[in-house]
């Protein structure tokens, strides 16, 4: 039996596959991201398995190995992508999630291409898992899969992990499949959230929806334990770093400041163009700034990234119209000949240049409305290994419970943020150097290897013993 074959102990799901098709190449190559450096060497060594969308749609070939993970593609329809993808995830649960800063939307004829996917992805991973083996389900798009998965293996050691927030129980019971969400949750074995926050809510609303009871350590339902666990995820810290000190990354920072202003305070912000980010509230905060704080203001040069994210969604396309509108505005009233302030950039960048961004950086504006955990903040902090720089962190990112000596804000409040950031531009020396310090230590403490391994050490713990 081939690898390709062959059924696996270890099976990770997630809504993408962690390799792309190259046209170019005609070959698979493996994507960037945390998520993926974190779980690929665990694969490796277990002979595990991957299970998601190849990103195209109708486009799913017969399972195959790629880099020592045997890669299971799973179909998804161009009808699918609009109703299951566009629709319930990010038109339904992605604002309701995210305290509902846009009003969510609630369609029958989105919920059922939902489902639909969600069974397809339990089929899959159980076709592809070995006896008493061990699934790790990912994020917002799948989250009828434990309960679809454990109709079908009830050897499965099953656990879930929720990567953005998760609502209080008076917005989560707005939506209107609200009873289906939860109990396909609590048949996994462990339910884990970025924040104590996060867990809380979840308890509450088992227990408001769907009569679940407390218990020590997570929630009893239907006569079986749940562990509800916490686990920020973290970063490569040690990758960040090293890749910071490299001779092409410090030129590439050097040539950015040169550019800027050799002598301005640069200020930086990097974001998804999504309306959780709070783009257009910093904006705001930054024109009171310049109001205010003409003479500090004028030594400044600030540079946002906007990476471009969910472009078929009207209020995406509509926001990077506001977005670009309040930038031009901006630079129209406070530039001058030889300077102008706002550098605005509307793209992807390399992990390369998204780094040397950050050594350039004095001062970083991570200022999101909601947010699961914003790993931009820990990546600044990983890169500045000179303790140099200040972070400028919105108390409603998931990062603000460990990064505490961060300058904490209210992104709501534009006079609190523009005065944060004038502090920040002013801050002494000796204090930037202590909190970067302390932010460093912070984020060296637990790097995303160690949160992936605590994870599934959590699932192998808590699941029962039968299936062992």
């Amino acid at each position: 039996m081939s690898r390709s074959d062959a059924k696996s102990g270890l099976v990770v799901a997630a809504n993408r596959l962690p390799v792309a098709w190259n046209d170019g190449t005609g070959e698979w190559e493996t994507s960037p991201g945390g998520l993926v450096s974190a779980l690929s060497p665990i694969l490796q060594e277990a002979a595990g398995a991957w299970v998601g969308w190849t990103g195209d749609p109708d486009h799913a070939p017969e399972p195959f190995e790629h880099d020592g993970i045997r890669q299971c593609p799973v179909p998804i329809s161009a009808g699918e992508i609009e109703n299951h993808y566009l629709g319930f995830c990010n038109t339904t649960i992605w604002p309701l999630y995210h305290n509902a800063i846009r009003t969510p939307e609630y369609h029958r004829h989105w919920w059922r291409p939902y489902d639909a996917v969600n069974r397809r992805f339990a089929e899959a991973i159980a076709d592809s898992l070995r006896w008493g083996g061990t699934v790790w389900v990912h994020d917002y798009q799948l989250q009828l899969v434990p309960g679809y998965l454990r109709d079908r293996r009830s050897d499965a050691a099953i656990g879930f992990f929720l990567h953005i927030p998760f609502p209080p129980s008076e917005l989560f019971g707005h939506l209107p499949w609200r009873r289906n969400v939860l109990r396909h949750l609590l048949t996994a074995d462990v339910v884990a959230f970025q924040t104590e926050s996060d867990a809380e809510n979840f308890c509450e609303c088992a227990v408001r929806y769907v009569g679940a009871r407390r218990v020590e350590g997570g929630v009893e339902s239907d006569g079986r334990f749940v562990r509800l666990q916490v686990a920020p995820i973290s970063i490569d810290t040690g990758m960040f770093e090293r890749l910071a000190r490299t001779p092409d990354v410090q030129d590439h920072a050097d040539s950015l400041r040169r550019r800027l202003g050799p002598d301005r305070t640069v200020i930086l912000a990097v974001d998804r163009l999504d309306y959780t980010k709070g783009i257009g509230h910093r904006l705001k905060a930054l024109t009171t700034f310049f109001e205010r704080r003409p003479d500090t203001a004028q030594d400044c040069a600030i540079l946002q990234i906007a990476v471009p994210t969910r472009e078929k969604i009207p209020d995406y396309a509509e926001m990077r119209d506001e977005v670009e509108r309040l930038v031009g505005q901006l630079n129209g009233r406070f530039g001058k000949p030889g300077y102008t302030p706002f550098t605005y950039m509307y793209r992807s960048l390399p992990r390369e240049e998204l780094v040397a961004c950050y050594r350039a950086a004095d001062v970083m504006l991570v200022t999101p409305l909601c947010d699961g955990m914003n790993l931009v903040a820990k990546e600044y902090v990983a890169t500045r290994y000179d303790d140099t720089g200040v972070l400028v962190l919105s108390e409603f990112a998931g990062a603000a419970v460990e990064l505490r000596e961060a300058l904490q804000v209210n992104p709501y409040d534009s006079d609190w943020l523009a005065y944060t950031i004038d502090e920040a531009v002013n801050l002494s020396a000796v204090e930037r150097r202590t909190r970067m310090a302390a932010l460093r230590s912070r984020v060296w403490e637990d790097d995303v290897f160690d949160w992936a391994k605590q994870c599934l050490a959590a699932i192998e713990r808590a699941a029962p013993k039968a299936a062992r």
